[in-house]
């Protein structure tokens, strides 16, 4: 269980966590303890497990996040609470991304979104991050997922005061002046101010919008009240702050696994050029049908949250003493499903280190992939992901190509991206493969260039180290 307190605190946070839960997992097997942040803990890597504490026996273990990143947040959000305030809230939430919804209004309005995105990294005339581009395309998406159409003072007001809190979110939290999370807290004030004008605003117009602000404004619990001020606001900051960070983190992996292999990379984008030519050289939309017939890119994007597995754990507290095959979890204690020990096991999926999307031509066992949580609490909003990982991911393959070239003897693969229609471009255009642990898009003079840096969940030994000499690619193969 570690030092008193800080518990296996240190040793988790000074060493890539796979490594830590998996040698847990090796010497203790599938159910283990540890004390975490102060919090003594039983980690549970096993699907039967995962689903006896997120669905069958899911009232015995209520979600339960850190005090600090539940204040930034905000304690009426959804996703901090279960019984009937929960499920009516995850309704509201489900009602705004219904299927009539997101093909009516929301397709068009993400499609718009990737095309301005794209056009935007081909202009540019800078290096740029691309984890944080995808942080603002997935933003994008989310504020017309929670407001429909929203003024664009409002919108740049948000994004200001929320790229503050998301700084703040997994920092020390201390309330002292200048730090990171002091910041963040004073984010929040300023987002509650900007969402309380808003929210007035739409009760002033009275109309009934169906986007999530709406369903939340023409809510009214079997007494008849209404949710306070404070309860929307909490739920619009939590649902902004889903959307975001996971999406954008999932689609700059996509692009890690395509840029790894030549042959994967051109099957994606032959599948995509053909929807490119039916829809005149990409003069029309995206259909719903089109989008929906994506089979290979589908399977690339599962494989990518298995390998990824961006959610690796999630937090339940025990509400009273449980037992589990003979195991007793003390009433209070944290207990945390590993999604990534499972996802990365033997036994549910075989040869778990290599990339291979064909796994996913057939359903995998129930409850061993469960990138969107599992049971009453899963993601809510997971095709709306979806949809946006596969829109951007049309127009980024359609309007650039690639190519192996030579290396010059450097011990990395590059590969070149050109706008589809020019063809290939001369050697120094280039996507250069990972240099300790980051890699950079590279595109012509007049697509300019951008960079694919490591977001901040990815294990610590792929994260760039400017101090390191020494070139290296991540461990991970991908099947072709």
């Amino acid at each position: 269980m570690g030092l008193p307190w800080f518990g296996e605190t240190l040793q988790l946070y000074s060493q890539d966590p796979n490594i830590f839960f998996s040698e847990k997992q090796r010497r203790f097997g599938e159910i283990f303890k540890t004390n975490i942040l102060g919090c003594p803990c039983v980690m549970l890597a096993s699907a039967a497990a995962a689903r006896f504490v997120l669905v069958t026996n899911a009232h015995l273990f209520r979600p339960t996040y850190p005090k600090s990143k539940e204040t930034l947040i905000g304690p009426a959000a959804l996703f901090f609470h279960q019984g009937n305030y929960h499920s009516n809230l995850r309704k509201l939430v489900q009602n705004s991304l219904c299927l009539e919804r997101l093909r009516t209004t929301l397709v068009p309005r993400i499609e718009a979104a990737a095309i301005s995105a794209v056009d935007s990294w081909a202009a540019t005339g800078h290096v740029v991050n691309t984890f944080l581009q995808m942080k603002k395309f997935s933003f994008e998406v989310a504020i017309v997922a929670v407001f429909g159409k929203l003024e664009t003072h409002y919108s740049e007001k948000l994004k200001e005061n929320y790229c503050i809190l998301d700084k703040g979110y997994n920092s020390f939290p201390t309330r002292l002046p200048g730090t990171a999370y002091s910041k963040a807290l004073s984010a929040r004030k300023k987002l509650r101010e900007i969402l309380r004008e808003i929210i007035e605003e739409r009760r002033e117009k009275g109309a009934a919008e169906r986007d999530f602000v709406g369903q939340l404004l023409s809510y009214r619990d079997e007494n008849g009240e209404r949710l306070s001020e404070e309860q929307i606001a909490d739920n619009v900051i939590g649902v902004l702050f889903a959307a975001q960070d996971t999406t954008a983190s999932v689609l700059t992996w996509i692009l890690k696994y395509l840029h790894d292999s030549l042959k994967l990379f051109e099957a994606v984008r032959a599948e995509h050029m053909e929807i490119y030519r039916r829809n005149g050289e990409g003069k029309m939309p995206l259909s719903w049908a089109q989008i929906k017939d994506m089979p290979f890119t589908h399977r690339v994007v599962l494989e990518s949250l298995r390998m990824a597995s961006i959610i690796s754990f999630t937090f339940r507290e025990a509400v009273v003493d449980v037992e589990y095959k003979g195991y007793l979890i003390p009433k209070g204690w944290k207990v945390m499903p590993l999604f990534r020990n499972i996802h990365h096991n033997h036994d549910y999926f075989n040869d778990p280190h290599t990339f291979d999307p064909s796994r996913f031509e057939v359903a995998p066992r129930p409850n061993t992939f469960m990138p969107f949580g599992n049971g009453v609490h899963s993601c809510p909003g997971n095709e709306l992901a979806k949809l946006e990982i596969l829109i951007l991911l049309h127009h980024l393959v359609t309007k650039f190509s690639g190519g192996i070239v030579d290396g010059n003897g450097v011990d990395v693969v590059e590969l070149q991206w050109a706008p589809a229609s020019s063809g290939l471009v001369p050697v120094e255009s280039t996507l250069r493969s990972y240099i300790d642990g980051k890699a950079r898009f590279k595109a012509p003079p007049h697509c300019r260039l951008y960079e694919l840096m490591s977001p901040p969940n990815w294990p610590s030994q792929w994260r760039p180290n400017h101090s390191a000499t020494k070139r290296h690619r991540p461990p991970a193969t991908c099947k072709d």
